[in-house]
């Protein structure tokens, strides 16, 4: 049973690729991690050995911290941060837990590089509408929370790629692009690991809009009037991607919980 310093996998999973997810850190050790070298969806990858120089930049957040088992490392290092004014809790079972209860695991070994504060680099074209800013938050949301993203001309994203060591996406012939009839996104949820029935529905959605296949599903065609829309809204591609970010945020929760909803007028109309 959960006590006010742990947290279920179950409950995890529900916090997991929202908005205010609470920061994920993993810190099993070398050993364990190179066992398995995947991770629980949005975490990060940190040592317990020195969590007094890292908890501070936490202060004020909420956390999770796994090991292995969910035992001494975990517990131990969740203490530190709480310490360091950190809502820290421990994940039940730790990564042995979460993965006996086959939830969703990400394949770290198709990571880019990451840069010298451990962010992943990626690099697209500018102008983003639809596959642009639905990948960006997938990554932001369920691989790794502080991904940075540069848009650049379409004609230089392969060379600055290549000059800072950026992950090439949405463009032809790169490793992250579309797939026969799958674009971006899909391949991403594919690769990494990360399918769930919520993502495979925003997949749909977000395929059937960047395709010009609004068969796939009804809302596809809002998905892309509202990404149109923002793509006039801002200059700045970055500022549009924040503005996305919450956007997507709506269309996943609606994936995951409000399908079966529905909105009627007036509220009072006698039933038949």
């Amino acid at each position: 049973m959960s006590s006010y310093t742990t947290i279920s996998s179950d409950k995890l999973a529900r916090l997991i690729g929202t908005a205010n997810a609470p920061a994920l850190i993993d810190v099993r050790t070398d050993e364990d991690f190179a066992a398995d070298r995947r991770l629980i969806p949005g975490s990060i990858k940190l040592s317990h050995d020195n969590v007094p120089e890292w908890g501070a930049e936490f202060a004020g957040r909420t956390a999770i911290v796994s090991c292995l088992r969910g035992a001494k490392l975990a517990q131990g290092t969740a203490a530190w941060l709480r310490q360091l004014g950190v809502q820290a809790e421990t994940l039940e079972g730790g990564f042995e837990g979460w993965k006996d209860a086959k939830l969703p695991l990400l394949d770290t070994r198709k990571l880019p590089p990451r840069d010298a504060k451990g962010r992943t680099v990626w690099v697209t074209r500018a102008r983003p509408k639809v596959d642009r800013i639905a990948c960006p938050w997938l990554i932001r949301r369920f691989v790794d929370p502080n991904a940075v993203f540069l848009f650049v001309a379409p004609s230089e994203v392969v060379a600055v790629g290549e000059r800072f060591k950026a992950a090439p996406f949405d463009i032809e012939n790169v490793f992250w692009s579309h797939r026969g009839e799958l674009c971006t996104f899909d391949v991403m949820i594919e690769e990494f690991g990360i399918a769930a029935p919520a993502l495979l529905r925003l997949a749909t959605l977000v395929r059937g809009a960047d395709t010009g296949r609004p068969d796939l599903a009804p809302e596809a065609p809002g998905l892309l009037a509202a990404s149109l829309g923002l793509s006039r809204m801002y200059d700045d591609d970055l500022e549009q991607l924040e503005a996305g970010m919450l956007l997507y945020d709506a269309f996943y929760r609606w994936c995951r919980d409000a399908t079966s909803e529905t909105h009627n007028w007036p509220t009072n109309k006698a039933k038949a």
